[in-house]
């Protein structure tokens, strides 16, 4: 993991209403979703030849992997979408609609999915905003992910994760976290460092207030 002391972390809050300015006075929340899920693919070299899930939530956290996906279709690299949950943000489901479109796997996760046969797995199940305890569909995929042996990249922040804190009771073990704008304190405190691997940074244009 990088030296904390080299680097600006924010709150979750912080980055929230960093994200809220940002998105009101210079770039749109769709726009700042594909940079984050760019940066996400230029993040990691070894996509090629690989067999490849992509695991979405609901929130905005899901949409980068929509933007993901079809990022890598266009690249002439496929995948296959797991929808973790029913919702969409608006912006996640404009990207949930370009991949289809473009002809990416999308089918709903459920209970008991064996991940084993997939070379990279990106989490993209749960954002920074989470609190409390995971349930349901989550948390079995939480499971399943870690059980897979697979390489595992998580979007902005490990799945189950406290932003704020790093504490988990159940969460996503990444061979590489990818964060989004700026480092979460949470990246760099408690049990944050049982769960990533390698870490690093997206700049995506938010203006820090």
């Amino acid at each position: 993991m990088n030296d904390k002391n080299e680097l600006i972390t924010v709150t979750v809050e912080q980055m929230r209403k960093s994200d809220a300015y940002t998105i009101e006075h210079f770039v749109p929340g769709r726009e700042l979703m594909y940079r984050a899920a760019y940066g996400v693919y230029q993040a990691y070299d070894g996509w090629k030849g690989k067999r490849i899930a992509i695991m979405a939530g609901g929130g905005n956290n899901g949409g980068d992997g929509y933007a993901l996906a079809g990022i890598l279709m266009k690249e002439g690299i496929g995948s296959v979408l797991y929808k973790v949950s029913d919702k969409m943000s608006e912006d996640g489901r404009y990207y949930h609609d370009i991949a289809k479109d473009l002809g990416v796997d999308i089918t709903d996760y459920e209970a008991g999915t064996d991940l084993s046969s997939f070379d990279v797995i990106v989490d993209c199940i749960l954002g920074t905003g989470f609190r409390g305890e995971v349930r349901g569909r989550a948390a079995d995929a939480i499971r399943a992910v870690n059980s897979s042996g697979a390489f595992v990249i998580s979007v902005d922040i490990n799945s189950g994760m406290n932003g704020d804190t790093g504490e988990a009771e159940l969460a996503v073990r990444s061979d590489l976290t990818v964060s989004i704008g700026y480092y979460k304190q949470g990246l760099f405190r408690g049990q944050a460092s049982d769960y990533i691997g390698a870490l690093t940074n997206v700049d995506i244009g938010i203006v820090l207030i």
